[in-house]
């Protein structure tokens, strides 16, 4: 219980305070009259036709799901997400669920749309966001709207782990009645409106759609309910192979509001026409080994619900979700975890990063790892979570800004958590707040570690044949000078042979060599050292290897030290020492990668919605949409672009390396960029936007060669398209 702040003064020197406030008030008012007087103005209501910074927005009536007017949006060509789901190119197989226990986790943080809904990233460091997603198998995003789109940064992140992204479909409350009878008018309305959802999923690049219709239905309309269902999943089916659509356990086939809590002939009808049922989480112990009686042959189309905020669910969520979860894989269904966001929204102590991988490693002893990679090439992780204090690239810093932005997410290392408190153990951790070498994200590894032994933890668990070319593996390290890191790799042949890889440290003696031969069978020195001369603290390590018709099944960080100097040919020993190495990117390829660039001239770009706004002493802003594409309408398959500005005319050296003379606006998942309120000094004569094209690989274009639009501020109209 708080105490109020009176309860601390006496009266007199409340009065005092008083009287105080009073004078300094009269004093504000008799200079500031017309300032304090003056309301704040009420921001205008949200156009979506009209441009701003972009967002992403749920659907909220039947009218304007009907009228399509979501694809009239300046909004729309943004939110389309652009990852493909991992490990399925080109093989339709693969996008089917696998036959076993899977896990799906419902979002529900907060209502919805806070910080992920700026398209192009907020200033929140601590927004929240997932980075397990090797535990998961499906993800659907909720909220309270009639149509929830997921925000297209959630849906790249999931895409790039293997993970299915789901938007929702919900009905509830008076409202609810009212648009379902709408809904369920006639079989027509059902399969229009049903049609409508699958264009939505399959113009912004999801993957289906979770139905919660909590509300009673007419009795009369439960066959068009069924209808709605069950065209809803024919079409996206026919429209994206590996689609979903999953049925919540609410309204019953006689047209109730009455939760089951397991899969039964009241439910079982929806169950029938979809890919699933999410079962309401207040079920019984004996409750999953029913429903999987009842699913017969689909019993991993069961997804029994777990409220983590424990609101009547088996197990009580939050701290023991593992003992719900138990059960659930014991009797082979699947899991669907609700609301995981009450890690933060409740502040779990002693702070968001750790209680978040206190709780997930919760959920990976009972039910283990659902996504192994990598799966193909080219790999690259940055370990970036997509958010942070800095924004580096090659090791040089861009931006010192806090942000978030989820899309920015890489191929998450799959930490294992640890409480091993002892000053000696090897910490390891992903920092946001160290300086990184790509992105905003690494993984630092501090301690202390004696000198004739090693550490080893794991970071990725793949699925990656390997073929008859060489394979390269580079990786970016900074360290002090005793402190080594390599990567370990394990590997399995088709006779199920295991074999590991040790990929040493730059500068390794002899002696290091015998000392971790043993360990391993092979050890393998860097080829290609180098050093940037920009930021000389971080070493480039490359290596090759070819190990043609095994699997890479892991990769591991080995932490040593440097072996100590002989003296007199005799080794002398010493005790534990400080170990200190930050893992800055880890890119895996072959040597017939290639990372080709379009030239600059090989992209039109351009302008539009251009809009100058007078600023103080003489300057501008400005807000414009740059978009470019390929000039030969070939669809590029780059995953992402850094867009940079080159402020020209107002002083600094010309001569100076162009990297130095921009400024960083951001990162964009699509062919285009909206720059919102960009301070234009006074004595500017011309703003260069330039558009840096990045490679699956971790490759970017260099600068001077990527594709760019001019703006002449003297004479904004002359704008010249490059």
């Amino acid at each position: 219980m708080q105490i109020p702040f009176r309860a601390y003064i006496n009266r007199q020197t409340l009065i005092t305070l008083k009287n105080i406030y009073n004078i300094i008030h009269t004093t504000i008012v008799s200079i500031f009259p017309r300032k304090m007087n003056t309301p704040t103005p009420t921001p205008p209501p949200f156009n979506p036709s009209e441009p701003s910074s972009p967002i992403s927005y749920p659907i909220k009536t039947l009218e304007e799901l009907e009228s399509r007017s979501y694809f009239d949006s300046f909004h729309y060509p943004f939110n389309k997400s652009s990852a493909c789901l991992q490990g399925v190119r080109g093989n339709a197989a693969e996008k089917v669920l696998p036959m076993r226990p899977r896990l799906l986790v419902c979002h529900d943080m907060a209502g919805g749309y806070s910080d992920d809904k700026w398209v192009q990233g907020g200033n929140n460091p601590d927004a929240y966001a997932i980075w397990h997603w090797y535990l998961m198998d499906v993800f659907v995003y909720f909220s309270h709207s009639l149509v929830t789109l997921p925000p297209p940064c959630w849906v790249n992140a999931g895409h790039l782990h293997g993970v299915k992204v789901l938007g929702t479909f919900i009905t509830e409350w008076d409202e609810g009645k009212v648009i379902t009878r709408k809904l369920l008018e006639t079989k027509e309305s059902a399969h229009m409106y049903a049609e409508r959802l699958t264009e939505l999923a399959v113009s912004l690049g999801f993957d289906g759609w979770l139905i919660n219709m909590e509300v009673e239905v007419d009795i009369g309309q439960i066959p068009n309910l069924k209808e709605f269902v069950s065209h809803l999943t024919r079409t996206m089916h026919s429209s994206k192979a590996g689609s979903l659509v999953i049925w919540y356990d609410s309204v019953t086939t006689y047209g109730k509001l009455e939760w089951q809590d397991h899969l039964n002939d009241s439910n079982k009808p929806y169950f029938d026409v979809c890919d699933g049922i999410f079962v309401n989480y207040t079920w019984k112990a004996n409750y999953p080994k029913l429903s999987a009686d009842v699913a017969g042959s689909r019993n991993f189309d069961v997804y029994m619900g777990i409220d983590i905020f424990g609101r009547g669910t088996y197990g009580g969520g939050q701290w023991t979700t593992n003992v719900a979860l138990d059960i659930i894989k014991k009797d082979n269904v699947s899991a669907a975890i609700f609301a995981p966001g009450w890690v933060l929204e409740t502040n779990q102590p002693p702070d968001f990063q750790t209680a978040q991988n206190r709780w997930w490693d919760l959920v990976e002893k009972s039910w283990g790892v659902s996504q192994n990679y990598p799966k193909s090439l080219p790999f690259y992780s940055n370990f970036d979570q997509g958010h942070g204090y800095h924004i580096f690239v090659d090791g040089r810093q861009v931006s010192t800004n806090p942000w978030n932005n989820i899309s920015c997410q890489s191929f998450q290392p799959l930490l294992e958590y640890s409480e091993d408190l002892r000053p000696s153990a090897i910490k390891v951790s992903t920092n946001v707040n160290e300086a990184s070498y790509s992105g905003g994200g690494n993984i630092t590894l501090q301690g202390s570690l004696d000198g004739d032994t090693y550490f080893t933890t794991r970071i990725f668990q793949g699925e990656l044949l390997f073929g008859n070319l060489p394979v390269l593996f580079t990786f970016s390290v900074k360290s002090d000078v005793s402190s080594m890191v390599g990567l370990s790799l394990e590997f399995s042949s088709s006779m199920l042979e295991k074999t590991s890889v040790l990929l040493a440290s730059r500068g390794d003696t002899v002696l290091n060599t015998k000392q971790l031969s043993s360990k391993f069978t092979r050890v393998i020195m860097p080829h290609k050292v180098k050093r940037l001369d920009a930021t000389p603290e971080w070493e480039i390590q490359e290596s090759r290897l070819a190990m043609e018709g095994y699997t890479l099944t892991g990769i591991h960080i080995v932490c040593y030290k440097s072996k100590p100097d002989a003296v007199n040919h005799e080794i002398v020993t010493r005790g534990p020492s400080e170990y200190n190495a930050v893992l800055g990117h880890i890119e895996i390829r072959t040597t017939a990668t290639n990372s080709d660039f379009p030239p600059d001239a090989a992209w039109l770009v351009e302008g539009q919605f251009i809009k100058w706004t007078p600023g103080s002493e003489a300057s501008k802003t400005l807000s414009v949409k740059i978009s470019w594409k390929l000039k030969d309408e070939t669809s590029s398959s780059f995953p992402s672009y850094n867009i940079y500005v080159e402020k020209e005319g107002i002083g600094g050296n010309s001569d100076s390396l162009v990297e130095e003379r921009l400024e960083y606006l951001g990162l964009a998942r699509v062919e285009a960029f909206y720059i919102s309120d960009l301070v234009v000094p006074s004595g500017t004569s011309r703003l260069n936007f330039i558009i840096q094209v990045c490679s699956l690989d971790g490759t970017l274009q260099k600068l001077d060669r990527s594709p760019s639009f001019q703006l002449n501020v003297e004479d904004p109209l002359l704008a010249v398209k490059c």
